[in-house]
């Protein structure tokens, strides 16, 4: 039985409901990044660590929603204050206590964020920190990186199908890591820079960390060329309580915020400094118009403060040493095996790499992750590129299982050809 056989075997229940959503959803899916070849598990429940699919299965799930869900499946403490709000109310015409509360509590941890708005995705937050740098600059460019990843609106997705060509124009992709190639890249543009967007640790890029200095090196750029300095941290944000510019002492101008902030909710945030933010306030005229029915919603942000209340510096320091654990385990395995594999780890946030070039997962439309469905079938959940996040509830014996699991997909991905799997 190949692999794709065995999967289907053990999911006939999510197979069908995959069948059947493709009548009503473009590819069966409303979301591209939960898409997996030959269809992905459907979801029915999920406690702590575990995640139940709808044909009785269960995975650890080291990937958490895409990194959003950092104390794991229905925390009692989120669930309870999210019953205590829903029972108040769900949403309102009018700003509640409770956003107010979530903002002090950001601003608290991180110093650079003098006020802030609150969105309902990580893309709006971005698009709007860009949107606040260039009515504060007065400029229209945006450099960004390679292999980074902001969101899904236009000018971040330039180049891609249903974006039109004008929008390339208005953006510049920098080489990561490399001061002189970023200088080049910029030359000539300076007066047109508005801001330069980085995520201080890449997510989609590899957990790809800043070598030293290069933080330093933006910074000094950003203030040089009259620009904005906007961190994209709405994954970084959870390798410390103060996120990534804790952690490597740069302060940016602006930062992006979602996933944990939100408890697993759909809520986002953007703030900095406060003559910048200042461009949103509403009692002046002229004022950035920035509207939203959910933006600050009180579910979310309750959500979002009872997770953030059970992020101490204790939390932060247990998921550091799980993922070195987890990394230092996974490295063992890999040269005693002998697999042309590696991985890479920062916080409780890793990357599995293939191949001597050091390749992620990443595989073409209809084609199955055989990591990802090696795990699957082991038991475990990360994203099919190869990356994933540790939760609190993780304990010592996860994360080692979870090392083995990889370690034993890696050796027979290297061992079985890929049209066999």
């Amino acid at each position: 039985m190949s692999l794709v056989d065995d999967y289907r075997a053990r999911t006939p229940r999510s197979r069908s409901l995959f069948e059947r959503a493709t009548a009503s959803l473009p590819g069966g899916s409303t979301r591209t990044t939960v898409y997996s070849a030959p269809y992905p598990p459907y979801a029915a429940s999920g406690s702590g660590l575990v995640v139940t699919d709808v044909d009785g299965n269960t995975y650890r799930d080291f990937l958490g929603n895409y990194t959003s869900l950092i104390l794991g499946h229905a925390h009692p403490a989120v669930v309870a204050a999210v019953e205590a709000q829903v029972r108040r109310g769900s949403a309102f015409a009018a700003p509640t206590e409770t956003e107010v509360e979530l903002a002090e509590e950001l601003r608290r941890r991180v110093p650079s964020i003098e006020h802030l708005r609150f969105t309902s995705s990580g893309t709006e937050a971005t698009m709007f920190a860009i949107r606040a740098a260039r009515a504060f600059t007065g400029r229209p460019l945006i450099a960004k990186f390679d292999h980074s990843y902001h969101g899904t609106h236009d000018l971040v997705m330039a180049g891609t199908p249903g974006v039109p060509d004008a929008i390339s124009g208005l953006i510049v992709e920098l080489p990561w890591g490399d001061p002189a190639g970023i200088e080049a890249a910029l030359r000539g543009r300076a007066s047109e820079l508005a801001a330069i967007i980085l995520e201080p640790v890449q997510g989609a890029g590899g957990v790809r960390a800043p070598e030293p200095g290069f933080l330093e090196f933006l910074r000094a750029l950003a203030d040089r060329l009259g620009a904005l300095l906007i961190f994209d941290e709405i994954i970084s944000f959870r390798i410390a309580p103060g996120g990534a510019q804790e952690v490597f002492g740069v302060r940016p101008d602006l930062t992006t915020l979602g996933k944990i902030i939100a408890g697993g909710y759909p809520l986002a945030a953007f703030g900095g400094r406060a003559d910048v933010m200042a461009i949103f306030d509403a009692r002046q005229d002229g004022a950035v118009s920035h509207g939203g029915t959910f933006n600050g919603n009180p579910v979310g942000a309750a959500a979002g403060l009872a997770t953030l209340r059970e992020l101490d510096a204790g939390a932060y320091r247990r998921l550091d040493a799980l993922g070195a654990r987890l990394a230092q385990r996974l490295a063992s395995r890999i040269t005693a095996d002998g697999v042309t594999a590696r991985v890479a780890q920062v916080g409780s946030l890793f990357q599995v790499f293939r191949g001597e070039a050091g390749a992620a997962f990443a595989v073409g439309a209809g084609q199955p992750s055989e990591l990802y469905l090696r795990l699957l079938l082991d038991g475990f959940l990360i994203a099919p590129r190869g990356m994933g996040a540790i939760p609190t509830v993780a304990t010592d014996q996860d994360v080692d299982d979870l090392a083995d699991a990889i370690g034993r997909a890696l050796v027979a991905i290297e061992k079985v050809p890929v049209e066999a799997a």
